[in-house]
């Protein structure tokens, strides 16, 4: 990608993308502006399961598509193959081994979906939890607060959700009343995001041939929330919504948070720029295409 602009190397950061890409269509559009951005040294995108048998390998395969459309050559691996997975996977391997390289540019992993991977990585290998900053999008936030929602992102694996929110790990938190808010029109996306070229219009079908499905019974029609965003938003400016230091929470059977009075403090976020995080994204988009000149 070639700019007007750069960034100093002092500020880029080293990236991992932990994403459940082919859930439905919110992650191609963070994984997309991931990887246009300066800042983001992207040293590789992680496949994470979800709630269907093979799930994992669907990930993988739209983590590859994504790659395709834009003609980007990325490591991507495959995570753990569900929340009962023992075997250490390439993906959480990966994880593993990048936080140990000697660097002088942080890491920061951002988890798009369950955080099976980075508890497995965790389980293994400890002492990697103070050489990166985790940036979750999941739970219900700062407890106690009952569920109005099955939480999907922390339902899928309840007890890595719990490891990783009591372990040592530096974690960011975005809870589902700030990631439910990054709302943009479909047609909006047809204007501004199909003309972008082959990724372009990737994102566009992706995300109509979804809302069309039997599975958007939960979906507003005519707009979506692009939740995972966030976390690349975050990585690129910390600043770009406002936090909380408070306790972490326990996420319950049916995903509410729960207090724990010993559980330790970690960042969790109360807003996000939409405007930012979305003008960036398109901004970039347009100029990697050449769609608005």
């Amino acid at each position: 990608m070639k700019y007007k602009y750069d960034v100093t190397e002092d500020k880029k950061v080293r990236v991992i993308i932990d994403t459940d890409a082919a859930c439905e269509a919110d992650d191609p559009f963070a994984i997309v502006h991931a990887l246009l951005s300066p800042k983001l040294i992207v040293k590789g995108i992680v496949a994470t399961h979800f709630n269907e048998e093979g799930s994992v390998y669907k990930s993988y395969d739209e983590i590859a598509t994504i790659l395709s459309a834009m003609d980007l050559n990325v490591p991507h691996f495959l995570g753990q193959r569900g929340s009962d997975d023992t075997e250490l996977s390439e993906g959480a391997g990966f994880i593993i081994a990048e936080a140990k390289k000697e660097s002088d540019k942080p890491l920061f992993v951002l988890c798009q979906g369950a955080i099976t991977n980075v508890a497995a990585a965790l389980k293994r290998c400890p002492e990697i939890a103070d050489k990166m900053t985790v940036i979750w999008i999941g739970t219900h936030g700062e407890a106690p607060y009952k569920a109005p929602f099955r939480e999907f992102n922390a339902g899928n694996d309840i007890e890595a959700a719990n490891f990783v929110l009591s372990s040592n790990v530096d974690l960011w938190l975005v809870p589902s009343l700030v990631y439910t808010t990054v709302h943009i029109g479909i047609a909006e996306i047809e204007r501004r995001i199909l003309p972008c070229g082959k990724i372009g219009e990737h994102l566009f079908t992706n995300l109509v041939d979804y809302n069309m499905s039997e599975h958007a019974g939960w979906t507003k029609g005519e707009s979506w929330s692009l939740g995972d965003s966030p976390a690349v938003a975050l990585t690129l400016n910390p600043d770009a919504g406002r936090y909380k230091l408070c306790k972490a929470p326990k996420v319950a059977g049916d995903t509410s948070s729960e207090a724990d009075e010993n559980a330790r403090i970690i960042r969790i976020y109360t807003d996000i720029d939409s405007r930012y995080l979305l003008e960036d994204m398109i901004a970039k988009l347009e100029l990697f295409t050449g769609s608005d000149i």
